[in-house]
C-alpha cells in the first residue's frame, strides 16, 4: 500500500511554490513535466498563513530519494530556505482514483 506524506510551510505562498516546481520541470495544473519516479499524486494548497502540500508516494524511500536528489534544491532555489513546520507521513488503509 502506498504512504501519504504532508508537509506544511509557514511563511509559504503560492510564489515561491511555483518557482519551485519551475525549478522542477513539472506543471501541478497540467500535470505535464518531469515528474519523480514513485510520485503516485500531489496537491498544494493555501493555507492561513502558509502552504501545505499532500503527496501519495508508492513508497517512502521513492520520496525521500526524490528529496535528496532534486527537490532539496530546489526548495532552496524557490526561496523556501528552512524545514517545513511540520512533515508527516501518513500509512494509507486505502487509496483510490475514480474512474
Amino acid at each position: 500500500m502506498a504512504d501519504a506524506i504532508i508537509l506544511e510551510f509557514d511563511g509559504v505562498g503560492r510564489e515561491q511554490y511555483e518557482a519551485v516546481n519551475q525549478r522542477l520541470g513539472i506543471d501541478p495544473v497540467s500535470g505535464q513535466g518531469d515528474w519523480p519516479t514513485g510520485m503516485v499524486s500531489h496537491l498544494g494548497a493555501a493555507k492561513q498563513g502558509g502552504w501545505v502540500v499532500v503527496e501519495v508516494w508508492d513508497s517512502k524511500e521513492d520520496q525521500e530519494r526524490f528529496m535528496h536528489d532534486r527537490l532539496g534544491q530546489a526548495l532552496q532555489e524557490g526561496g523556501i530556505a528552512g524545514p517545513p513546520a511540520r512533515l508527516e507521513w501518513l500509512e494509507l488503509a486505502g487509496y483510490s482514483t475514480p474512474a
